[in-house]
């Protein structure tokens, strides 16, 4: 596969997570090597989706039946969601290049000999249109045919973007879904060893849910972790469920809300209200979440057991400003250094954007966006589809801010 040359492009990432509450957006410059790219951040934000649409994605994500008619309108409103995240991160129209995750409604793994697919809700075709702009989108496809789990797709990027360090180095994003990227060491008897990544399994899901149960759709999801803060951790359940199936599964792995979703907290609030009426007292809020709070924390650290050690453990994702959370996760994994991932330069809801934008940058280079060691891709591949605005008959598309863009 061929590398085109690109110097000092202009990009913008869009990405929206399974917690469904809004989209990232970066603006960042790109230059140099794609395996070992330069970068600059030039402008970040993010919009919450209007609390409507957040309802109707959580429910469309847990497999609510909607008739053609309310897709259409659902898919429409979240690309036009995304448009004005772009318009509101770069207003002048800088970025050469859009790329757009889409929102996540379904993703299946492989299993057996079913093959895998997944679903991000999105018209590229109209986003390309409302922005004027090349959109690179629906990133997951390529490294599902050939046999991937189509995530986590961060991990390459990952590499990419912050780099090795003397020994194992791993970053946590703890966005929906916590998922994990080991990055091997610059030197020593493991750096030839392949990136590995994974989805460890719930980080807020299950947590802002039960927010909302508990506080009967007056909250989304728990401040600081003060709430959680407040109860104590039935350890005993926790450990039990660390020993159901997808938490024994080695990689690849990927899962979503799908399988952590409102009939999973159904099933786990009942565990922890079994164990409180035998020790004699009702289940309190406080203690579900905090015990919840402990689990998002305790299949992160079942699952760095399992690998190799990783010097230090780099956090981002909305849980980052969870302090309970987090506090159980320096409580859990011992031995290794925990820190938040914006000490080298990337803010906590930057770094997803961030590798979606150079996702659609390396698609530009023709450079292979998947790792086959974290997804379980028969190869790499280049991902993403690329999709132009709507050309004028007879005339070239021209870019926002008035360029000629060639027909190719």
């Amino acid at each position: 596969m061929r590398e085109r040359t690109a110097v000092n492009t202009i990009v913008l990432g869009l990405m929206s997570g399974t917690s469904a509450d809004g989209i990232d957006a970066v603006l960042v410059r790109f230059s140099g090597r794609a395996a070992a790219p330069r970068w600059q951040i030039l402008a970040s934000g993010f919009r919450p989706y209007p609390e409507a649409l957040r309802t109707r994605l959580v429910a469309a994500g847990q497999g609510a039946p909607l008739n053609s008619a309310d897709w259409l309108a659902l898919a429409e409103a979240v690309t036009e969601e995304q448009a004005a995240a772009a318009r509101q991160c770069d207003p002048d129209g800088l970025a050469r290049l859009v790329g757009c995750h889409g929102q996540t409604v379904w993703h299946r793994p492989p299993q057996g000999q079913r093959r895998g697919a997944s679903w991000q809700l999105l018209q590229g075709p109209l986003l390309a249109q409302l922005l004027g702009c090349s959109v690179v989108h629906d990133f997951r496809a390529a490294d599902l045919v050939l046999g991937g789990q189509g995530a986590p797709l961060v991990p390459p990027a990952d590499q990419a973007l912050v780099g090795r360090v003397a020994g194992w180095r791993a970053l946590l994003n703890l966005g929906g879904i916590a998922n994990l990227t080991l990055i091997p060491p610059a030197s020593g008897p493991d750096r030839s060893a392949p990136l590995q990544g994974w989805d460890c399994g719930p980080a807020n899901t299950l947590l802002d849910l039960a927010v909302s149960h508990f506080s009967a759709g007056r909250l989304s999801f728990d401040a600081d972790g003060a709430w959680a803060a407040r109860g104590t951790v039935d350890s005993t359940t926790v450990n039990s469920w660390l020993r159901e199936e997808y938490f024994q599964l080695p990689p690849p792995k990927s899962t979503g809300r799908e399988l952590f979703g409102a009939t999973d907290l159904e099933r786990r609030l009942g565990d922890l209200e079994r164990t409180a009426q035998r020790q004699g007292g009702p289940l309190t809020a406080a203690d579900a979440l905090a015990s919840l709070t402990a689990f998002s924390a305790a299949v992160v650290a079942q699952d760095l057991q399992r690998g190799p050690c990783p010097v230090e453990l780099l956090v981002a994702g909305g849980g980052s400003r969870n302090a309970t959370l987090m506090a159980q996760l320096r409580q859990r994994c011992l031995g290794i250094t925990v820190r938040p991932l914006q000490e080298l330069g990337i803010a906590d809801n930057q770094r997803e954007a961030l590798a979606f934008a150079l996702l659609a940058w390396w698609h530009d280079r023709g450079h292979p966006g998947n790792a086959p060691s974290v997804t379980g891709a028969a190869r790499d591949c280049l991902l993403g589809i690329r999709v132009e605005p709507p050309a004028h008959p007879g005339r070239y598309n021209r870019n926002r801010r008035g360029a000629p863009r060639s027909r190719g």
